[in-house]
């Protein structure tokens, strides 16, 4: 019973499942008045309800996610860890500064591989917003504390976004002798990478992390209750392929 109540709270209370209900709402009474401005706003609430469902955004953020799969082996020499967001002044462990969820999971990673094959890591990733920090020194700080020597860190904070990690990363590769860069990110961001990172002339060997879809599809009725996990993967994926659509340009 407390699971059912959890479950009708959480999609019909909160966002996005409480703006299907208003538009819901909003349809009915529109519609005793005006029949075609209802079927239009009905559209529209079809439309969203679909891109707030597992049941579509999991295929569509596959479709990303699927391109690529960790390797069985590689020849690299460095890793090259791509940040994803960070808070500035927040309490940590070893000083201030968290990465977002996206990112974390990208460092967790790059340490453990680090464990493994002992190559050195290059964070790559600035100060995005006055209000973020700077991503490649907290990756510093907190790869540290996970046990990676500071001699195996190298670090570049200058970066904006990809097309950037992918130009000034380049610049450090070169200055310490690396040819092979296994590149750690989202599996989802990982098709837009490699493409930035082979048009700044670094080969990779690409290590997808932080999937938001299970490889293998399974769906149950929850993939069709609204959340904001599915809509934020909607919008994820959609930033993704307009992404690749612009590399020709930039």
């Amino acid at each position: 019973m407390l699971y059912v109540l959890k479950v009708i709270y959480s999609t019909f209370f909160v966002p996005p499942g409480i703006f299907l209900v208003l538009l819901l709402a909003l349809v009915i009474r529109l519609f005793r008045r005006q029949r075609q401005g209802a079927s239009l706003l009905l559209s529209f609430t079809i439309i969203f309800y679909l891109c707030t469902i597992p049941a579509v955004a999991d295929p569509v953020i596959r479709s990303l996610e699927a391109r690529y799969s960790p390797p069985a082996a590689f020849n690299g020499d460095v890793i090259v860890l791509l940040g994803g967001g960070a808070t500035m002044d927040t309490p940590n462990i070893d000083g201030h500064g968290h990465l977002s969820g996206y990112a974390a999971n990208r460092l967790l990673t790059a340490a453990q591989l680090y464990h493994r094959y002992k190559l050195p890591i290059l964070t790559s990733g600035g100060k995005v917003l006055e209000t973020t920090g700077t991503e490649a020194e907290i990756s510093r700080t907190i790869l540290l504390g996970l046990g990676v020597p500071d001699d195996k860190i190298i670090v570049e904070n200058q970066s904006l976004n990809t097309t950037q990690n992918a130009e000034y990363s380049k610049k450090l590769l070169d200055y310490h002798g690396f040819n092979q860069a296994v590149l750690v990110t989202s599996a989802f961001h990982m098709p837009r990478a490699v493409l930035q990172f082979q048009k700044a002339g670094i080969k990779v060997a690409p290590w997808p992390t932080d999937y938001q879809a299970n490889v293998h599809s399974l769906i149950s009725w929850f993939d069709f209750v609204p959340s904001s996990s599915a809509l934020t993967n909607i919008a994820l994926s959609i930033k993704e392929y307009l992404g690749l659509a612009a590399i020709k340009w930039y």
